[in-house]
Formats: structure tokens, sequence, C-alpha cells
């Protein structure tokens, strides 16, 4: 089984675990997210956005030394919209959007394994500083 199906089966098996609706969900149920699902997440923590507009927030974010392939991000971006994380939204952001274009926005529940996914990434640092990996800041 190829690593993104066992993502997805993993999502989707707490999802049935721990909720009765999207809302219920337990977020820590679902990390740690990959850097895909958390990179797309972060890009539309700041509005909706449509893939190609995700694919350059990323990176940019990364200083242009990383990317996500269109593949790799439509594939991600269903999973995440399976799972209840985002969703695709009916109209777009502006008057001016093109509207050939599917648009996507971060859900409650996205939002919260959002911040679910940094708190656990924080640890991870505060760790590698403790071992000298990184310096104290």
């Amino acid at each position: 089984m190829c690593v993104g199906r066992i993502y997805l089966v993993r999502l989707l098996e707490g999802l049935q675990r721990n909720m009765t609706r999207a809302s219920d969900i337990d977020p820590t149920s679902l990390l740690p997210l990959t850097p895909v699902a958390f990179d797309i997440l972060l890009a539309l923590l700041a509005g909706e956005a449509h893939g190609y507009a995700i694919m350059r927030s990323v990176r940019e974010r990364a200083g242009g030394q990383t990317g996500l392939h269109a593949g790799t991000l439509y594939r991600a971006l269903s999973r995440l919209v399976d799972t209840g994380l985002i969703e695709e939204t009916e109209d777009p952001p502006r008057a001016t959007a093109d509207e050939r274009r599917r648009y996507y926005a971060v859900t409650k529940t996205g939002r919260q394994v959002a911040s679910a996914e940094a708190h656990r990434l924080e640890s991870l640092l505060g760790t590698a500083r403790a071992h000298g990996l990184l310096q104290q800041s």
C-alpha cells in the first residue's frame, strides 16, 4: 500500500472513531500531518485559494527551494476534502476570479488540526534545542 493511501486510511479511521460530526473530531487523532498536507493548510489559512495559488504560496514560503508538483497537490487536496480538513468553496472569493478554477478553504476542523500539528512540531523543536541541534531562540 502506498504512503498516500496509508495516510488516507489512517485519517478516515480517525474520523470514524472520533466523531459523529466533523466538528467532533479530536484534532490529535489525525497527527502527524504529512508535510504536503500541512503546507496546504498553512497556505489556505491566509484565505481561499485555487491550486496554482496554493503551489505558489508553498514555493514562496520555502524561499523557492521546494514546491509542490501538480499531481501531488491535487491528490493531497482530494484527501483533505475527503477528510473534512478543507472544502471546495461554492463561489470564487473575488469577482475577477477565474470561474474555471476550483477554490478551497480551511474548515474549522482543518484549522484545529493545523494548530495541533503546529504545537506538535513546536514540541519537537524544543526537544531538538534541548539536544543541541538548534540554538536557543
